[in-house]
């Protein structure tokens, strides 16, 4: 398989297009957690317009008044010709697909499928907060696998996991972030395959995000877990929420590879009724004509990673920051600064900075914070000289 590269933009940098002033018009999470005086650089909304084909989809649902319930197979059609064009990928079937309300969700229904109350989900902390909340919520028993120190999976790390994970003959699952959040890491064909081939000896069932996977650097190749030898039996998600700023209008899709086509039979009939039918208009209209606006956003992320890296490395040279691979998120390591509290109410507290506590984030978080790249180049070195003022 070999990934279409990134055409050089056609558009301008969705990134530069709106104003402090504008983005504090918006009534989102983003914009009314904190006061004015503090910048929001923290949950994962872009400071960006949508792509022009997503505002005309949904413009003409509305003067239609096509707000009813969803229907069809369109989503899941668009998602298999973008994974066509984009990574070189045409093994999405739209017979081995759902719709499901949202990627988070889709993950539960999924677990469901493969796990039962009390069996083990394995995790690689850090990793997104929501991972730990909603598995333990399900009644699941949490199994870390941390990261290495390079960011990456640690597969002796991961099989220790697994072992623990089905001992006692228990079922297990392994939902993997794929590319990770918070780290950015873009995990490679070898490493995705030594993944399945761990699960099929272990027979744990891996379950994967992918929601980030339309956003990799430019020369990044993302890699479908689906798409590697062993990963036949793995259930994927997939949306276009994070890739055009769609998180509002909520719709996913689940995707099994052939040997897990069985399992997605089986999930409930009424979780395809969660799903926002204008939802899935905005979706279908991002992945099908959104790909000009797509590579615009990717090239300022890309400017922004190298802009921040600069501005770390002559203003705070004791964080640490490995620019990621993708994603909008930034993983700094902030504990070379010895703070006296956690780095991310420092920043709050003394910078006006609102930024991601590591803590949340699970093992290996403690003394780092995430940082949200997708805003424009001037908020965010505006953003690193509060910083610089919150530790001198």
């Amino acid at each position: 398989m070999t990934s279409i590269p990134h055409v050089t933009p056609g558009e301008p940098n969705p990134l530069r297009a709106l104003t402090l002033d504008r983005l504090r018009c918006r009534t989102s999470m983003k914009w009314r957690t904190y006061p004015a005086d503090v910048l929001p650089l923290w949950v994962a909304e872009m400071d960006v317009p949508l792509a022009e084909p997503v505002v005309r989809a949904v413009t003409d649902a509305m003067a239609l008044g096509d707000t009813g319930y969803p229907a069809g197979t369109a989503y899941a059609e668009e998602l298999a010709a973008f994974a066509a064009r984009r990574w070189g990928w045409d093994g999405i079937a739209v017979r081995r697909t759902a719709l499901v309300p949202d990627v988070m969700l889709g993950v539960v229904e999924m677990l469901r499928l493969v796990t039962g109350p009390g069996d083990a989900v394995v995790l690689n902390p850090p990793v997104y907060p929501p991972f730990f909340q909603f598995v333990g919520h399900m009644d699941r028993r949490l199994c870390e696998a941390p990261l290495g120190a390079d960011l990456r999976l640690d597969l002796g790390t991961l099989e220790q996991a697994f072992r623990r994970a089905v001992a006692g003959g228990r079922p297990a699952a392994y939902l993997l972030c794929s590319p990770h959040n918070p780290t950015g890491t873009v995990h490679t064909a070898d490493e995705l395959t030594a993944v399945a081939d761990l699960a099929e000896r272990y027979g744990v069932r891996v379950v994967v995000d992918e929601v980030h996977a339309p956003l990799t650097a430019r020369d990044v190749d993302f890699v479908p877990y689906l798409s590697v030898p062993g990963g036949e039996r793995g259930l994927s998600l997939m949306s276009a929420s994070k890739g055009w700023n769609l998180a509002g209008l909520k719709a996913a899709l689940a995707v099994a590879g052939p040997a897990a086509a069985a399992d997605l039979a089986r999930l409930p009939e009424e979780v395809s009724h969660g799903p926002s039918h204008v939802g899935v208009i905005a979706h279908t209209a991002a992945l099908r004509d959104g790909g000009a606006w797509l590579d615009a956003l990717s090239a300022g992320l890309d400017d922004n990673r190298r802009l921040l890296t600069a501005l770390l490395a002559e203003h705070l040279p004791a964080i640490r920051y490995r620019p990621g691979e993708a994603t909008y998120l930034a993983w700094l390591d902030c504990r070379a600064l010895d703070l006296p509290d956690e780095p991310a109410d420092v920043f709050l507290d003394r910078g006006r900075v609102a930024l991601n506590s590591g803590i949340l984030f699970g093992t290996g978080g403690t003394g780092h914070v995430r940082l949200n790249l997708a805003t424009s180049p001037e908020v965010l070195t505006e953003a690193v000289r509060r910083m610089v003022k919150a530790v001198v």
